[in-house]
């Protein structure tokens, strides 16, 4: 038998041991989790390494590796080198007003901004802790993920209605959980996660200050990508229209960032309304270069002594569940612009040759087609 003294000290060790199992599998970084959810391999030492040997993780990424192979070649890659060659003179802030999580197109858009705002109804949800998992539930966690990015990774957006389902069942919930996929896919390392709401003023505050019920919440992600330097991406979850953004501090926090890019794609047409007057008059004020489908801002307010507009594409009208939507004054730019073929699809109208973009540009910023 064991002395008391002696069990004691087994007991002892045996509860160190515990504690520090216990820490191990906490300090999953924001990274290796990343990595994890985007069917991609965590660092060797990561506790959550011990995840890819389950047979719905092996699913996951290979389903992934081959979803992602087929989205850059017929979307991604075309649409950088669209970008370096269109749109030549970047600024280091990009908005993205009605994005939900679509991080992985702003990248494409934008890949050398410093600083990328998006911005959506969809609630953040909490940082995603996978050492907390049952053992053996990653699978269905990830079969989550998977059906809430369907539609992104076949027609370059998200169905609302079914994205806002998927991201609210299962143990790993939110946005947050998309924007790490889109970013490990994007060849990106994560060094930084934190919760954040807006003050009145458009301060950034830590989560859980207090603040009013109609702040913006958020968070926030450093990043590096493979070429070095460091990025930040915000997403906030808060209503843009024109009620909403009164008291929400969104629009103060955007323009202590200064004038940027921005981008506008499949938009549900909500800057059509005057309901959304308040973020349409924002983005005509603070952005150098806009880039958009024909769901953004209507081509009428263009002042054209202030903006230069450059059609890409074929502008065929809003698809049917969008009607009364069609823009005479977009056809118009049309018929007399100097239209460039697309070779990528984009927006509602995802089918390639169908697709449509307008790239204007503030007077005395230029673009590529002015140099």
């Amino acid at each position: 038998m064991h002395s008391p003294i002696r069990t004691a000290a087994l007991a002892a060790i045996a509860l160190l041991l515990a504690a520090h199992a216990a820490s191990a599998a906490g300090s999953a970084s924001p990274d290796d989790t990343a990595r994890i959810l985007a069917g991609m391999q965590p660092s060797a030492e990561s506790p959550l390494a011990l995840l890819t040997r389950e047979g719905g993780w092996q699913s996951h990424a290979k389903s992934f590796d081959s979803a992602w192979k087929r989205l850059d070649e017929r979307q991604l890659s075309r649409i950088r080198a669209w970008s370096g060659k269109e749109h030549a003179d970047p600024r280091s802030v990009v908005f993205y007003m009605f994005s939900g999580p679509d991080y992985l197109y702003a990248d494409a858009f934008f890949p050398k901004a410093s600083t990328y705002v998006l911005s959506g109804l969809e609630p953040v949800g909490q940082v995603p802790d996978l050492t907390a998992l049952p053992r053996g539930s990653i699978g269905r966690e990830l079969r989550e993920i998977e059906a809430s990015l369907s539609s992104v990774l076949s027609y370059s957006f998200f169905i609302t209605e079914k994205m806002k389902r998927q991201l609210g069942s299962g143990r790993v919930t939110g946005t947050l959980p998309i924007l790490y996929v889109f970013l490990a896919r994007s060849g990106k390392t994560i060094s930084e996660v934190s919760l954040v709401s807006l003050d009145p003023d458009g301060a950034v505050q830590p989560a859980g200050t207090t603040v009013s019920k109609s702040a913006s919440r958020g968070v926030k992600i450093i990043f590096s990508g493979p070429e070095g330097g460091t990025q930040t991406l915000y997403y906030f979850s808060t209503d843009l229209s024109d009620s909403g953004v009164k008291s929400s501090g969104f629009l103060k926090f955007c323009e202590g960032l200064g004038s940027g890019d921005s981008l506008l794609k499949s938009a549900s047409y909500l800057l059509h309304s005057d309901n959304f007057s308040k973020v349409r008059d924002f983005l005509l004020h603070h952005s150098a270069a806009i880039v958009q489908d024909d769901s953004g801002i209507p081509a009428r307010y263009f002042a054209p002594k202030e903006w230069e507009l450059h059609p890409f594409g074929n502008y065929l009208g809003p698809i049917s569940i969008f009607p009364g939507r069609y823009q005479p004054k977009l056809r118009e730019v049309f018929r007399n612009g100097r239209t460039v073929r697309l070779d990528f699809g984009i927006g509602y109208r995802w089918r390639p040759y169908e697709s449509n973009l307008l790239l204007a540009v503030k007077s005395g910023a230029k673009s590529a087609q002015d140099q």
